[in-house]
């Protein structure tokens, strides 16, 4: 059976592999298809375009947007136009945004002790899109932590010490570019809106009126009792489901291959994309 990872980043966020090695690897864990879903960016899918039709791994042009929540609410997009005027111009504000949001991380930190500033972390990213990752990093060389899940654990998630809320976008306004870039538009790891089934019904059920089209219904952090109820709650609410395992490269211990979504996915993904 064919497998498919729909949930990929590349180091044009903060992933550590090029986008033609992230095809590379997902060639050697023998999926037919992945989708490059960077982090506020399109910069990478060409490559990857190319490099898939080069070994013959199916690429999807795919982004990954943050939404303005108290949690974690991000939108991920597939078969978008990378080359969409209106997603390109919003993609340049979405940074200046990002960048605010990443100086804000770096003062509050640094008002509780732990001095980081954002030329370090600039540095570090070394690109236009400048992630948390990239502060977890300064923060471990400064040997503030010892992991970069220690540094999300203790200062940059939601409702830590130093974390920072703002956002370029409302999730509305995420699922309404991404239509109009051509996508289809998901909402992307459940577990980490921290949402009750009832709130969670609520959010999409607003969301799909906004054009959203499905979930990701397959994560690598979803449980057996967690993957079925959002998977059973899309279908309820006639949303269709996307799967990916979030892999980062050596960023993030996920493995490529491990999460099993199955091919019939995507052909279902297609299928939608056409009407």
């Amino acid at each position: 059976m064919k497998n498919i990872d729909l949930h990929t980043h590349s180091d044009k966020s903060d992933g550590s592999m090029s986008p033609a090695e992230v095809v590379r690897a997902a060639k050697d864990a023998g999926l037919a298809a992945i989708a490059l879903s960077d982090h506020d960016t399109t910069e990478g899918i060409a490559e990857a375009v190319a490099e898939g039709e080069r070994i013959g791994v199916e690429v999807v042009p795919a982004i990954e947007l943050s939404a303005a929540s108290s949690t974690e609410t991000h939108i991920l997009g597939y078969f978008i136009d990378p080359k969409n005027r209106a997603l390109a111009e919003k993609i340049g504000y979405i940074r200046e945004v990002r960048v605010r949001r990443e100086r804000e991380i770096c003062e509050k930190l640094t008002e509780i002790g732990l001095p980081v500033s954002f030329e370090e972390v600039a540095a570090e990213a070394g690109r236009d899109v400048v992630c948390r990752i990239h502060i977890a990093r300064v923060m471990i060389a400064h040997g503030y932590v010892s992991s970069v899940r220690e540094a999300f654990d203790r200062y940059l998630s939601p409702g830590r010490l130093a974390h920072s809320e703002k956002q370029a976008l409302t999730d509305s306004e995420a699922v309404r570019l991404i239509k109009e870039a051509g996508g289809l538009a998901f909402v992307a790891h459940l577990n980490q809106t921290r949402l009750t089934l009832p709130e969670l019904r609520e959010l999409l059920t607003r969301l799909k009126s906004d054009g959203l089209d499905g979930v990701e219904g397959y994560y690598t952090e979803y449980t057996e009792e967690t993957g079925p109820a959002y998977r059973a709650l899309a279908g309820e609410l006639g949303l269709i489901l996307s799967g990916g395992s979030d892999f980062h490269g050596a960023n993030k211990t996920v493995k490529l291959g491990e999460l099993q979504v199955p091919y019939s996915v995507l052909e279902v993904m297609k299928e939608h994309a056409r009407r």
